[in-house]
């Protein structure tokens, strides 16, 4: 019994609608508003397009297929499930295992079809499995890096950034030389392996202020990678998903370059984020004010308006809910509370917008930086919770800072500034924040999810108005 005319339709609008579903996900998630709608639509479509696959016939045995979808969902559940806190590292992870799919299957396409292989089929299944096996390795850095298993600083040696680019050169010449001579089986393993060892070696000397941009780029990769592979398959859904993830990728990471006035190059070689000594060296020298929670309560309940600034900090305490508690309680009193948001604050893009929504936040209570700046002089209190470089003033003012002419938020234009702090060491760029020793600044010390709590029981018994 001939089932293709039957079945081949169907795989075909099962893949339309999906790719379809695909576009609508990444349209839906760029607003808040809509972006439940966007990742409902892309679970739909993912699904569509498993159940595609599924379909094919050149499928004999489904056995070792039912295993793998078994296994992958005993692993992608628990992943799923992790704390907010350790999503960038999950995210990381997630790139890893795509990149390392790619690399497996670009592998097993080579060997099944060499030498019998087209020039440009070559071409780009040398990219699908470059690619694939340096953002594999690099995610996984990424993932380390992250989760604190690996050294967030910067590591470097001289000419590193030559022997970086001279292994990368490698990969690129072995796969020119099997583009032209595909029966070379001998080097396809030698391309590989170099490949996984650029991965790694391009993430050790980024420290854990790139993080956000590395991780927009290894999305960017993985993207890239997996359209290859559509590529060499033929398969036009993998083509249009590819396309998707990697352009996206790419332009977030542009966004977040811009964020920090810094080019690709920089944030790639640049090994941004060494301790810089004379600053901390200085900072025994100078005082800060600090004050306890009640002080904090007071100043906060006395203003009229109040600018919230989220970082890291924030979200290592798990503060987000307490935060809201302190929305809240303020909102009560009729203070108007709003949230600066930093395109890099946090350890990946719109980390602190997923935090204070998994809060319940409302959204119109969240102003990008570009939006807030020009508040900030009519701001009573500008609370920084756990937020370090993008709101160094040092940006601004001093040209010998690395960070000198990144796009910050003007917290210290504010009438009053406090910052919880667990104490004076440096943020991930590696430098001193001059904000913490102005004399309209006060230091609140501690965990921030514990002195927030504190402030919010302060506010309730009273203290203030």
């Amino acid at each position: 019994m001939n089932t293709l005319p039957v079945t081949q339709p169907v795989i075909e609008i099962t893949y339309l609608v999906a790719s379809v579903l695909f576009i609508l996900s990444l349209k839906w998630m760029s607003s808040p508003s809509t972006a439940r709608h966007g990742v409902r639509a892309g679970e739909i479509g993912m699904l569509l397009a498993i159940a595609g696959t599924l379909l094919q016939h050149g499928i004999v045995d489904y056995k070792w297929i039912a295993i793998a979808l078994v296994l992958g969902t005993c692993i992608g559940i628990p992943l799923g499930l992790v704390q907010m806190t350790a999503v960038p590292q999950r995210t990381a992870l997630s790139h890893a295992f795509g990149a390392f799919c790619v690399t497996l299957v670009g592998t097993a396409e080579f060997y099944l079809r060499s030498p019998d292989i087209s020039r440009f089929t070559m071409a780009v299944l040398s990219a699908e499995v470059i690619l694939g096996s340096l953002t594999f390795t690099g995610s996984l850095m990424a993932a380390g890096k992250l989760q604190e298993i690996l050294p967030q600083r910067p590591l470097t040696y001289k000419g590193q950034n030559l022997v970086n680019l001279l292994f990368l050169a490698v990969a690129v010449a072995g796969a020119g030389y099997l583009v032209l001579h595909p029966g070379a089986r001998q080097l396809f393993p030698m391309m590989v392996g170099v490949s996984l060892l650029f991965g790694v070696l391009m993430i050790v000397p980024i420290g854990g202020a790139d993080m956000p941009t590395v991780i927009s780029l290894l999305n960017s990769y993985a993207g890239l990678s997996a359209a290859a592979m559509g590529f060499v398959l033929d398969s036009k859904l993998l083509i249009i998903a590819g396309a998707l993830d990697g352009s996206s990728g790419f332009i977030l990471s542009v966004i977040m370059s811009k964020a920090m006035n810094r080019s690709f190059g920089n944030v790639l070689f640049g090994a941004f984020g060494q301790v810089q000594a004379a600053a901390a060296a200085g900072q025994e020298a100078k005082t800060v004010r600090s004050a306890t929670a009640e002080e904090a309560a007071a100043i906060l309940a006395a203003a009229n308006k109040v600018v919230i600034i989220p970082g890291y900090g924030m979200a290592v305490a798990q503060a987000q809910h307490k935060v809201r508690e302190l929305y809240d309680a303020l909102s009560k009193r009729g203070v108007d509370v709003r949230f600066a948001i930093h395109p890099v604050a946090g350890r990946m893009p719109g980390h602190m917008n997923v935090l204070l929504a998994e809060a319940d936040i409302p959204y119109d209570r969240l102003v990008e930086m570009d939006d807030i700046n020009g508040e900030f002089p009519q701001t009573d209190v500008a609370l920084v919770i756990g937020a370090n470089d993008v709101t160094n003033p040092a940006a601004r003012t001093d040209s010998s800072s690395p960070i000198f002419g990144m796009p910050i938020l003007d917290v210290d234009k504010a009438r009053t500034v406090m910052v919880i702090k667990r104490g004076m060491s440096p943020g991930f760029a590696g430098i001193d924040n001059p904000l913490y020793y102005l004399g309209k600044t006060l230091m609140l010390f501690g965990d921030a999810k514990s002195f927030v709590n504190d402030i919010v029981h302060q506010l309730a018994g009273g203290g203030g108005h």
